[in-house]
């Protein structure tokens, strides 16, 4: 006969394992999150310096040089002009810096790839479209605010006694606030045109079509026929609405007052809610 084996000593169960917590906070991600993702982005890279600072140049050199030609001719302006609009030709010109910059900040990461990276961190397309569109409005209003304003307090104090009046409250008002609004917004439509497009020089191109087209198309529309074209053309061109915001529109008919800053909301409107749904149907 076997002998009987002792019953085994019967071992306590494990305790149950703790819960591991992660030294890295986790919260939930919002806006907030994306917009100093983005600015972040903006100000560490070097083309966005070299544009700003270009565009701020050309304001202030071209804004400046009509109001130094009259002082240096020692010639006056026609009686009761605004002296606010000699600075519009530099905002003109430097608007081209703006819509560069525009499409830069979201064609340039599909031209890179870094649009996967972002997508990645932050999975919500239409967050990510926001944030880039709040940070770089944000942006071009108070570089476009600062350049236009010292232009226009220097034009005031060079025409001052060169036939040019004190402007108004209402025209300060438009002549700075107004005038860097719209800009903003030009500047807004031309993101959202890289975002459709997603090609930096194509999209650049639009833009600037989009800008001069009407205006050099009316130039060389000489048939009678074509006239009310014409005169739509000029009224409606993107170079004639700055000159709006200075008293100096080519038509009662046309656009007056504010009007071409509410032209122009529309316009970038449309470009947003197209972008925000192409975004979603695209891949990345």
């Amino acid at each position: 006969m076997s002998t009987p084996q002792p019953p085994l000593p019967q071992t306590a169960p494990a305790p149950p394992c703790p819960g591991y917590t992660s030294p890295i906070p986790v919260v939930r991600t919002h806006l907030g999150h994306a917009i100093a993702a983005e600015w972040t982005k903006m100000r560490s890279v070097r083309s966005t310096m070299w544009t700003l600072g270009v565009f701020v140049l050309l304001t202030i050199g071209v804004g400046l040089l009509p109001a130094l030609v009259v002082v240096g001719t020692d010639t006056d302006l026609s009686s009761g002009e605004n002296p606010l609009g000699t600075g519009a030709f530099g905002l003109l010109v430097g608007s081209v810096c703006l819509i560069t910059l525009g499409v830069l900040t979201m064609s340039s990461e599909y031209g890179t790839g870094m649009i996967r990276t972002t997508m990645t961190a932050c999975p919500n397309r239409g967050r990510v479209l926001a944030a880039k569109s709040i940070v770089f409005f944000a942006v071009a209003f108070v570089v476009s605010l600062v350049a236009i304003t010292l232009v226009s307090l220097a034009d005031v104090a060079l025409l001052e006694g060169h036939g040019a009046r004190q402007p108004t409250g209402a025209e300060w008002l438009k002549g700075t606030v107004g005038v860097s609004l719209f800009v903003a917004l030009l500047g807004l439509l031309s993101l959202c045109v890289g975002s459709l497009l997603r090609h930096s020089a194509g999209a650049i191109t639009v833009m600037i079509g989009v800008m001069l087209a009407p205006l050099v198309l009316a130039l060389f529309m000489f048939s009678r026929a074509l006239e009310g074209v014409r005169e739509f053309l000029f009224e409606y061109s993107l170079p004639s609405q700055f000159f709006v915001f200075y008293g100096a529109a080519l038509d009662e008919k046309g656009p007056s007052g504010w009007d071409p800053l509410w032209i122009v909301l529309g316009l970038t409107a449309a470009g947003y809610a197209a972008a925000h749904l192409l975004l979603h149907k695209r891949d990345v």
